[in-house]
Parts: C-alpha cells; structure tokens; sequence
C-alpha cells in the first residue's frame, strides 16, 4: 500500500466515509432552525462547498506525507492522526445536531481544532504542502467553534 493508486483510493474513500458519516448526522430541522445565531453565520448553502474543499485538500495532503513517509511507524503516526481527526468530526455532528448539545459540542470542537492542529504538525514532517493544504481546515474548525460558542451563548442553557 506505498505507492500507486492504493492511497489516493483509501484517501478518497475515507474523506467520503468522514463526509457522509458527518452528514447524516447533521439534521437541519425544526430544533435547528428554531436556534438563534449570530448576524455572521455563513449561510447553510455554503458549508457543504467548504467542507468537500477540505475533505478534498485533507485527502491530497494524507497522499502527500503517506509516499513521503518511510514505512513503519511513521505511517502508523499518519493513520493514527486521520483516525482521530475523522472520529472527532463525525463526533461534532451528532453532539451537535442529534443530541442536540450545542454546550457539549463547543467542548467537542475545541478537541476536534487541536486534532486539525496535530494533523498539521504529524503531515508537515513529511510534506510541508501537506500541511499548509490543511491550513483552511484549521481556519473552518475555528469559525466553526466560534459559531459553536456564539449558539451556546444566544440559546443557553440546554
């Protein structure tokens, strides 16, 4: 599984496992709409466009350091990091949207933003485009938690 075809394939299809998995779990229905949110929030349309960016740059940045990384535990640290990364983003949809936490998920993100964080460190010891590919993930994660924060404020306590 080092070189050819086999990690774009397994980079792509995990991006759309992440994706998908994150997207049945975010339910817009009447509980969400009923939330009051800030002035500054992106509108709905525009965060399923972001979000296959980044699941796009995330997967091209994983190819990047894994056939630049040496067998062994190197790879291993890479697969570590993507696993955690791809359980906390799907985390932050269901505390979010399905147990209708938004208090929960503010903590959620702060730990999704730091795993984006080692992400970047983890990828930028093999690829330093890797890792500046990750930066708008970082950045999104940010606003995402500021929102977060904003909805706990506006809404609280839940």
């Amino acid at each position: 599984m080092s070189g050819g075809w086999t990690p774009i394939v397994v980079a792509a299809l995990a991006a759309i496992v992440v994706a998908a998995a994150g997207a049945w779990l975010t339910a817009l229905g009447p509980w969400y709409r009923s939330l009051r949110v800030p002035s500054w929030k992106p509108p709905d349309w525009a965060f399923g466009p972001v979000w296959t960016t980044i699941f796009t740059l995330t997967a091209i940045a994983g190819v990047l350091a894994w056939n630049a990384a040496p067998d062994g535990r190197e790879r291993t640290w890479l697969i570590a990091a993507f696993g955690v990364n791809g359980l906390l983003n799907i985390a932050w949809s269901g505390v979010f949207f399905r147990l209708r936490r938004p208090d929960w998920a503010l903590v959620e993100v702060a730990a999704l933003w730091l795993s984006v964080l080692g992400l970047i460190v983890v990828v930028g010891r093999h690829s330093g485009l890797g890792a500046v590919l990750l930066l708008p993930y970082l950045a999104w994660v940010g606003i995402a938690a500021l929102l977060n924060r904003s909805i706990v404020r506006l809404n609280g306590p839940f």
